[in-house]
């Protein structure tokens, strides 16, 4: 006997306070016990936004009015209608969570932040449920050994990667066993081990009669093995509107009509566009533009041999040169990028920019040669504006504190900059207010728009979908046709591959050729 679907809804639309369209139109999604779904959309597509109304993290007139019907048949809640009225039901979000969890694509937003181990963060929502302390520790070590977890369980969440910190963020979710587990790009920031890990467990939670939904820009391998795919519209008139459902071969399918309707909603289908021919770097200046050498660096001096982060790193980076530098979660590629522009210093050796050693030179200034996208760009975007968030920059650059947003040619360089990342239309939103991929496009344009010697980017992909993906390429391309240098550090190797000159892997605090 079917017992129908253990979470459905159909989104007839939902709009954000003070928006002037809705964000989503006529979606449907229907989720059965055991299934694995993949909603793909680019950017702006809203499917973020769908997310956070199936984890009830929006519904009950919180952040704005839905117009539709939710069905969780895994809690017995059965069949709840919107009518974007005041009448409106409420959901209550920590009984909803007990049966659909949810790790939204900025998964550190789902740590509780009081905890200072990765044990505590696994039992923090436990403890919320008075789980006994025996099932406590049983459930934390399984789940540890499922996300790979298990060297991590005493250190400090504020101390882990980006993958590590997606892992764990997806270890919170899992160890309530909820009937329903919604994941926001969950391979973001993952090297191949961590994603490899995060499959198996997304394999025995699936074999176990859990529910997992995928929301992603990227048709990858992991949404190729779902049974159904909704594919939401991205931009234009076709923003927030589902555009196709089905198998992900048929929609796939060379003589498919819906082939294009993934091309039109900016979903990044890898092996599907050519690789861009990457120009050598001109020669004609041999003299890096920024050079490490010897350096290493450690987070705890105290500690004894082996603490290295980065173990006598020799790297020179020449003007107009695109180089890549890969390597498993925890391996200091962020380190190394810190290094650049004086927010990390070496415990020893030297940095040099433009031959001369950067020892005693504020960070500040370093940061107007060398502009860092940051993995996370919650960390370098605060203004109220996204205009001012790139004016900001160029202010500082020119020590017009005061009086930036008044200068007319910063501000003609700031929009010029927000133009070429796509969010000059956006120049009055604020930053928090823009979807995730386009906050990182915005954090692009505050690095570019100061036209630095070197850009240090910090996992420039994540999140971005195939538009946004060529703005990258066209800012490194831009940057490098003017003699700039880009230093990358990805998971994406077959981004990685087709773009960059060098590629170079840090492991064991170790920087060696990758062929």
């Amino acid at each position: 006997m079917n017992a129908g679907p253990l979470l459905a809804a159909h989104v007839q639309t939902f709009t954000f306070h003070g928006a002037d369209a809705p964000a989503l139109r006529d979606v449907r999604l229907s989720v059965e016990a055991g299934s694995l779904t993949a909603v793909l959309g680019g950017s702006g597509s809203g499917k973020s936004t769908l997310a956070r109304i199936l984890a009830a993290w929006l519904p009950g007139h919180h952040g704005g009015e839905l117009r539709g019907r939710l069905e969780l048949g895994a809690s017995g809640a059965g069949v709840i209608d919107f009518a974007g009225g005041n009448d409106d039901p409420r959901i209550d979000p920590a009984a909803w969570a007990a049966h659909v969890a949810y790790v939204p694509q900025d998964s550190a937003a789902m740590l509780s932040t009081v905890r200072d181990t990765v044990a505590g963060e696994l039992a923090f929502g436990l403890e919320n449920l008075g789980v006994p302390a025996e099932e406590m520790r049983r459930r934390i070590a399984d789940t540890a050994e499922l996300t790979g977890l298990q060297d991590l369980l005493g250190r400090d969440p504020a101390t882990l990667s980006g993958g590590e910190l997606r892992r764990l963020a997806i270890g919170c979710a899992v160890i309530g066993r909820p009937a329903v587990l919604l994941l926001d790009e969950p391979l973001a920031s993952l090297d191949a081990a961590g994603a490899a890990t995060v499959e198996r467990l997304l394999r025995r939670l699936l074999e176990a009669g859990t529910s997992v939904v995928v929301f992603s820009s990227t048709a990858d391998a992991l949404s190729r093995t779902a049974a159904h795919w909704t594919v939401l519209g991205g931009r234009g008139p076709d923003a927030g509107q589902q555009l196709a459902t089905g198998a992900p071969d048929v929609l796939l399918a060379a003589a498919s009509p819906h082939r294009d309707v993934l091309v039109r909603s900016g979903v990044v289908v890898p092996g599907a566009a050519p690789a861009r021919p990457v120009h050598p770097p001109s020669r004609a200046g041999t003299v890096p533009v920024l050079e490490l050498r010897d350096v290493r660096f450690r987070y705890d001096e105290a500690a004894g041999p082996g603490a290295d982060i980065l173990h006598g790193v020799d790297l020179p980076v020449r003007p107009g040169e695109v180089l890549a530098v890969t390597g498993p979660n925890g391996s200091g590629k962020s380190t190394l990028l810190r290094q650049l522009n004086g927010l990390l210093r070496p415990g020893s050796g030297t940095v040099l920019l433009k031959g001369a050693p950067t020892a005693g030179t504020a960070a500040g200034l370093l940061a107007a040669h060398v502009g860092l996208l940051f993995q996370d760009p919650r960390f370098q975007l605060f203004e109220r504006t996204a205009l001012r968030e790139v004016a900001f920059g160029l202010g500082a650059k020119r020590g017009l504190f005061r009086r930036r947003a008044d200068d007319a040619r910063g501000r003609e360089r700031a929009l010029a900059a927000l133009a070429a990342v796509g969010l000059d239309a956006q120049w009055e939103t604020h930053p928090l207010e823009l979807p995730a991929s386009s906050r990182r496009l915005l954090a692009l344009a505050t690095v570019i728009a100061r036209e630095p010697a070197v850009l240090a980017l910090d996992e420039p992909t994540v999140g971005l979908d195939r538009n946004g993906l060529d703005v990258l390429d066209a800012a490194m391309a831009d940057a490098a046709s003017r003699g700039a240098a880009v230093v990358m550090v990805t998971h994406d190797l077959g981004y990685a591959r087709a773009r960059a000159h060098r590629m170079l892997r840090l492991d064991g605090g170790v920087l060696t050729p990758l062929e």
